[in-house]
């Protein structure tokens, strides 16, 4: 069993966000080849090409993030319908300037929570959309749309409900097979 380095993005920037809750989760039920981190994008500026002959270093500190790990994993809410404006943001930066994607070949998990029935259903269809674009592998089943209750998931990742305890620890299992399917396929690049 080989280990892999995973980055994870929440996609909810505020202090009390849900699906900061289900990453402290997930890394904590994350079968013990991933080695988990948070990818930060809090301070990026917003996109614009004018900065392509010279990005800024936070957005050069994003791309080596993207590029010391061997997949990436989207835990994101849905506003209005789509993913937050400040991972779009991010996604921007990550994916330019042309021919400097960073999501090129690098295997890639959605999943996401909301107070909401659907969960985040409409705005990981929009991620999936976005990731495609960018040819990044994406983990199509299993599916998972949490729909988040009142202690449900606790500040520092303890899951309340055994059964969703268990779907965690099995998607993230699920991840992990998968990283290693693309990768037999997509090797790793060795310095």
């Amino acid at each position: 069993m080989s280990n892999y380095k995973v980055g994870y993005f929440v996609g909810s920037l505020a202090k009390g966000s849900l699906n900061r809750k289900l990453a402290k989760a997930l890394v904590r039920l994350a079968p013990a080849e991933l080695k988990m981190d948070e990818i930060a994008f809090r301070e990026l500026p917003i996109y614009s090409y004018d900065y392509d002959a010279d990005y800024p270093k936070v957005a050069r500190d994003l791309k080596t993030s993207i590029a010391a790990v061997d997949a990436i994993l989207f835990v994101t809410p849905e506003y209005n319908r789509s993913i937050p404006g400040g991972l779009k943001n991010a996604i921007d930066w990550a994916s330019r300037p042309w021919g400097q994607n960073s999501f090129t070949r690098k295997p890639s998990g959605i999943i996401g929570t909301s107070p909401g029935a659907i969960g985040t259903a409409v705005g990981q269809q929009h991620l999936k959309s976005i990731l495609s674009f960018c040819n990044s592998p994406m983990m199509n089943a299993i599916e998972a749309y949490i729909q988040f209750t009142p202690d449900l998931i606790s500040d520092d990742g303890l899951v309340g409900s055994k059964s969703t305890e268990e779907f965690l620890r099995n998607y993230m299992t699920e991840f992990s097979t998968f990283v290693g399917r693309v990768l037999s396929v997509y090797p790793r690049a060795t310095a």
